[in-house]
């Protein structure tokens, strides 16, 4: 703990003449500063693609899981009366709440995306779906699925458990991809911050041999570019965050399209996630300098 804190104390403890080591502008400070911004905006973008990513996934999961078709392939005059004789077996089957047939034009609105409009869906053998909403406790498939062939032919029990898996797993996959995004933006940041902190120390050699000669510690030049590249990227990060906030809060929300992407919003409390980027951006700063600083001044030495 002693050590951390010795660590932190430059970057804690505003020191003026320390400060003076570092240089107030130039090539490192705009690069510090655009790094960080850039970064930290891609971060609130990734941070938000990740959370989304997980809300789809537990929608897809409760509405795929509560819901299931039956599909009834029939003569057209045989269509009435199976569809009928299924509505009245799946009343009395235990665990369905709601079982209702679609009607011509929710099936047409059903295959538009595929066929386009106009389909002339009264003259194609298009099957009569039912769409089942089950009990949080379910029902048993296999004896709904025995009573069907035995009382409706015509009828397929289509769970749709089948296609919940591979959307689950599509979710789970784009929100890991969020959050690896976000550690090599991290890592993007560090690199930069490196090069930065590298370049101003290499510009200043000549500073630094002075300071040295006048009694200055490794540590005490170390904490000066520490405390000024830290402030840099906290800056900058700050700006980014603002920025990425302002462009996701202008995204469309869940209320005006049922697509993923204008789910992009973030919700509730998840809007707080956006504000550990700047001081988690800092941290990657604090780390890159010091690093940078120790292994150049050593090669200085």
């Amino acid at each position: 703990m002693r050590a951390l804190l010795t660590n932190l104390r430059p970057f804690l403890v505003a020191d003026a003449a320390a400060d003076r080591v570092v240089p107030p502008s130039g090539f490192t400070v705009r690069l510090t500063l655009f790094t960080a911004a850039a970064m930290s905006f891609l971060a609130v973008f990734a941070l938000a693609l990740s959370l989304a990513s997980g809300r789809l996934a537990q929608v897809w999961g409760e509405e795929l899981a509560r819901e299931a078709t039956i599909r009834i392939s029939a003569p057209k005059e045989e269509m009435k009366g199976q569809t009928a004789a299924a509505l009245k077996l799946l009343e009395q089957t235990p665990g369905v709440v709601n079982a209702q047939a679609l009607t011509p034009e929710e099936q047409k609105a059903l295959l538009e995306p595929w066929f386009g409009p106009g389909l002339p869906i009264d003259d194609l053998p298009v099957p009569q779906l039912i769409r089942i909403e089950q009990s949080p406790e379910g029902y048993d498939s296999e004896g709904l699925r025995l009573r069907l062939q035995a009382e409706v032919p015509g009828a397929v029990l289509d769970e749709h458990g089948r296609w919940r898996k591979p959307l689950l797993v599509a979710a789970a996959r784009l929100r890991l991809l969020g959050w690896i995004a976000i550690v090599l933006i991290g890592a993007t940041m560090g690199a930069m911050v490196t090069l930065a902190a590298n370049a101003a120390l290499a510009a200043n050699a000549q500073v630094i041999s002075v300071l040295r000669l006048v009694g200055a510690t490794d540590s005490y030049i170390a904490g000066a570019f520490v405390r000024r590249f830290t402030l840099r990227a906290f800056t900058g990060a700050s700006m980014g965050t603002f920025m990425g906030l302002i462009a996701v809060a202008i995204m469309p929300g869940n209320s005006e399209a049922g697509s993923f992407l204008t789910g992009l919003r973030f919700e509730g409390l998840h809007w707080a996630w956006p504000l550990l980027v700047p001081p988690l951006s800092a941290a990657v700063a604090f780390v890159a300098t010091q690093t940078a600083a120790r292994r150049v001044l050593e090669g200085l030495s």
